[in-house]
Parts: C-alpha cells; structure tokens; sequence
C-alpha cells in the first residue's frame, strides 16, 4: 500500500485532473458523468488504478474527439474510501448536479443506490460488479451490470477448475475453498459455487476476511491448511488480495491453484508476491498492456500532453485497463442515447436508453482501437449484463498474460438464479416500481 502522504498527493491530483476536464465544458454543450472513487484508504490500492483509467479514457475522448458528438464529458469523482455511508452521500450530490449515470464502484454502495436510483431515474453502471440479480432488466431497468456478473464468474471458476483436472465428472471429491471479503462483494459468488457443488459433487469451503483482518491473515491460512482445498477461489479486493498471494507462498499452496476474481488481478496484487507469484492466475476480460490503438491514442493524448496524474509506466496494467473499459461503456451510452433521442445534450433518462442498447461487436471494438482487447458483449431489455466470455489471466513475473481460451459463463445456471432472486428482491423490497420502460433495440 501507498504511504498516507503518497496517497494524499495522489487524491489531490485526482481533483485537479477532475477540475480541468470540467473547465473547457459549459452547461450548454456537456453531459455530466458522477464516478465514485477510493484513492485513500485500505482499498486505494485497487481504487487508484481503475479511477485512472476511467478518467484517463474520458480526457482522451474530450481531447481526441472534442467529445460525443461534439459534446465533452465533465467527469468528477467523489471519493468515498469504500464507505457505504459516504457512498450515498456522494450519489445524492451526483443527482443534484443532475449526472447521466452513476458510477458507484462498490457492491455495499451499488446496493444502496438501487432503491434510490428507480425512483429518481438514474441509470447505474455497475460494471462487472453490484448485485447480479440486477442483471434482470425487467425487474431492474435503471441498473446495468455488464459485461458479467459475480455469479458468471463463480460458474466460471468451477469450468476452470474442471479444465485442469481434466473434466466436470473430475470434480466429485473435490474441494473448492472461497476466500472472500466478509461483505456483499465478498459473498456474492456464494449462491452459485453451493449450486455447482451439490450438481458436480465437489465441496465449498468458506472463509471470510473482515475488512479489519485483510492485511492479517495468518489464522485464516492454518484454516485452509487443515482443509487442504484443491482449489482457492479468492473474491477479495484492495489490500486483501496481495496479502493472500504472499500467504499462499508463505504456507506452500500452489500458487497456480489460487485464482482470483477479476478484482484480484491487479499487477499490485501479484506483484506483492516476488518471483514466487509466477503462475498466480486471475479471471479476466480486457487485456493488459499498451499494444492497442485505444491505449495508444490515451498514451498520444492524454499522458504525453501532461493531462493525466497516471505514471506512464503503470498505463496499461491490469486495473488500469477495466478502468478504460468501464469509460468506453459510458461513451457508447451515450453515442447509442444520442442517435436514438436524436438529442446531442442527453439526460438519464436518455442514457438507460442508451446503455440497454449497447450491442459491443466485433467490429465495434476495432472501431474503438479495441480488437483483441476485450471480448464483445450486448445488452437487452431483460438481460443488462450480456453474460459474456472470460479469460483466465496468469502473471509471468512481470505482467499478466493471458492463458489458454475464452470461457462462456454457465447460463443455464446462472440465469435461472438470476430471475428468482430478482423476484425475491422485488418481493421483499414492498411496492417496488413495475417496468413501464419501453424496450430498445441495440444499436
């Protein structure tokens, strides 16, 4: 972790970089766009990379293209240090300075702004990450969770595992252990993984983290030791995940059976454990690195001019990266909000239409300088996730690869799962608003 003093120059930067992509915009020929961020705290290490490329991706759609459609983008980040309390603080100002969708960056702060965002008509863009039951669009209009969900991403750890071991009838026996931070991000694959097991015959172990606990972890391990899992499945983020990957070393796991959720990939993460992390794996959906049109035309336009607080080395890391990807969803939003209103300076009412049209292809992606980069994905009226393909990443010692196929999410599993707690959710939240948006085409 970053010394308070780095962290604070840091923050700081942050608000400058947010003041002067406000500048050049007037009210007239501007949409604004609210992110939640975490540069300080026990979770700034994974919060400082993603705010980066977000804002970074932003500048460089300003710079490069004066805009969408000749309208610039006034992002602002509103730090929260992973606070739910002040997560809800910080959607309450973005609503008031009328922002087109909000950005939480926390599952605790995602749950908290759903309730509130289908009553002020908000659009939410949680990417990759918030409560996978909102990935039902009929019961959640105003919420977007693409381009998966936790629960594709458990089914898609037990697809791995079976992988190495060499098929899904090798799981029965199995022990599959879920290391996890002890809040709703930390037990959302839960549901799916107690599924999995009692169909393929494999068992879960559970262990939670506390928040307060992330950076000691000893007893934690004496645990998984005793269990001897097969597999580690580690739904952790900020200073959890590299504590877990030097204590995976220090008691002799096999550090190629411990594979983090996307959120535990971060070349920190990795990093933390010396040339002994070689073979740690992640899942994963964008790539690292700069070998990208996209991430050269922010390296030409943003970094290079002095527009960014971003070191130049740390462009293109992993967290990075989804921090760029997160950004490009906004764009198209808004680009797809645009065409479909025919309005240049659109509102969030204008943007959940946008956003429930996104339809990434192919051909899209190396329009955006993105072939290769990330895998496609679309968005409907009853599926805002897309539940679309991941990859297992693994570090090299030095930066993060990726080994072996893209990997299609369990559906079947997961969708079913997916309406049935949206119906719970509904059913318990009492007098919860029924959909009467209409439905968009993609784009």
């Amino acid at each position: 972790m970053m010394k308070s003093s780095m962290i604070k120059g840091v923050a700081l930067g942050a608000l400058l970089a947010a003041g002067a992509l406000a500048a050049p915009a007037n009210a007239q020929d501007s949409v604004y766009f609210a992110n939640n961020a975490y540069r300080t705290g026990p979770f700034s290490g994974s919060g400082i990379p993603i705010g980066d490329g977000m804002r970074d991706y932003i500048t460089m759609i300003n710079e490069r293209d004066g805009g969408v459609n000749g309208v610039k983008i006034v992002y602002e980040e509103c730090e929260t240090g992973y606070d739910t309390k002040k997560s809800i603080e910080c959607y309450e100002q973005a609503k008031s300075k009328n922002t087109i969708v909000y950005s939480p960056w926390s599952t605790g702060a995602t749950l908290a702004a759903i309730p509130r965002a289908h009553v002020d008509k908000i659009p939410i863009l949680s990417m990759a990450y918030g409560l996978s039951a909102s990935a039902d669009g009929t019961n959640f209009p105003w919420v977007f969770i693409p381009p998966f969900t936790y629960w594709d991403g458990a089914s898609v750890m037990v697809k791995h595992m079976a992988n190495e071991l060499g098929g899904m009838d090798k799981l029965k026996g199995k022990k599959l252990g879920l290391i996890h931070l002890d809040a709703p991000f930390g037990k959302e694959p839960i549901p799916v993984l107690e599924n999995l097991a009692k169909k393929y015959g494999f068992e879960v172990k559970l262990y939670p983290v506390a928040a307060a606990d992330m950076q000691n972890q000893g007893s934690l391990w004496l645990s998984i030791r005793r269990d001897r899992p097969d597999f580690l499945y580690n739904q952790g983020w900020g200073a959890m995940n590299p504590t877990a990957v030097k204590e995976a070393i220090k008691n002799n796991f096999p550090i190629n059976k411990l594979v983090g959720v996307w959120w535990a990939g971060g070349d920190d993460d990795a990093r933390a454990g010396g040339a002994e992390a070689k073979g740690y794996r992640s899942l994963s959906w964008a790539a690292a690195g700069t070998d990208f049109p996209v991430m050269q035309d922010i390296l030409k336009h943003v970094v290079e001019k002095g527009k960014s607080t971003t070191a130049k080395d740390k462009v293109g890391e992993a967290l990075y990266n989804r921090g760029v990807y997160n950004s490009m969803l906004v764009v198209e939003g808004i680009r797809n909000a645009q065409k479909l209103t025919g309005k240049k300076v659109v509102n969030a009412e204008d943007m959940r239409r946008g956003l429930e049209a996104l339809n990434i292809t192919e051909a899209r992606l190396a329009e955006l300088g993105m072939k290769d980069f990330t895998t496609p994905t679309q968005v409907s009226c009853t599926d805002h996730s897309g539940h679309s393909k991941m990859f297992v990443a693994e570090w090299d010692g030095g930066k993060w690869t990726r080994k072996g196929d893209w990997i299609e999410p369990m559906k079947d599993e997961v969708r079913p799962l997916i309406e049935a707690n949206a119906k719970d959710y509904v059913e318990k939240a009492g007098n919860w608003p029924k959909r009467t948006e209409s439905c968009e085409k993609s784009s």
